[in-house]
């Protein structure tokens, strides 16, 4: 690594240390020739898979727009910024994880509901709506059987957990 100060490349690493999670390191380095100290951050450089939309284009993924969809679907919710944008990690590590240099868009559009089924069962059904095109109200009624039949499975889960600590 070049000194800042005086452009030699002979420094060394005094300390590092793990920031944002995991997903930086820190270091703290020390010139060689000047001592001056000054701080690095490393970050992996992860290149996101392209998206194939449904009509066979290709686009590069755009977390701004995964953003808006679901802040537009969780508007007026009672949802923290915090938890949406853990939501996007969650979404983006996914997306990285397949390994893949492509991805149907679809599978955004399924990653993004299995988030907001997560956060907020309203934000699912709008996001849902949308995004599945319901066509009359029998759609809907299939999306809200979906939600309660996962939420009864979840609570189920829940309370088999719950019973198995208190043996």
């Amino acid at each position: 690594m070049r000194c800042p100060f005086c452009g030699t490349q002979d420094t060394k690493v005094v300390d590092s240390r793990l920031v944002s999670e995991g997903a930086q390191v820190r270091r703290r380095r020390t010139c060689n020739q000047c001592q001056e100290r000054f701080t690095t951050f490393e970050v992996a450089e992860l290149q996101m898979p392209k998206l194939i939309k449904s009509d066979g284009s290709r686009e590069a993924f755009d977390d701004d727009k995964l953003r808006r969809g679901i802040i537009k679907a969780i508007e007026k919710r009672p949802v923290s910024i915090e938890a949406i944008e853990t939501a996007i990690t969650r979404i983006k590590e996914k997306m990285q994880a397949t390994g893949e240099r492509e991805l149907p868009s679809r599978w955004t559009g399924e990653a993004v509901m299995e988030e907001l089924q997560r956060l907020d069962q309203v934000a699912y059904v709008r996001f849902a709506s949308v995004y599945r095109s319901f066509k009359d109200i029998s759609e809907f009624r299939d999306a809200l059987d979906h939600l309660e039949n996962h939420c009864a499975d979840n609570n189920a889960s829940l309370s088999d957990a719950t019973k198995e600590d208190k043996l």
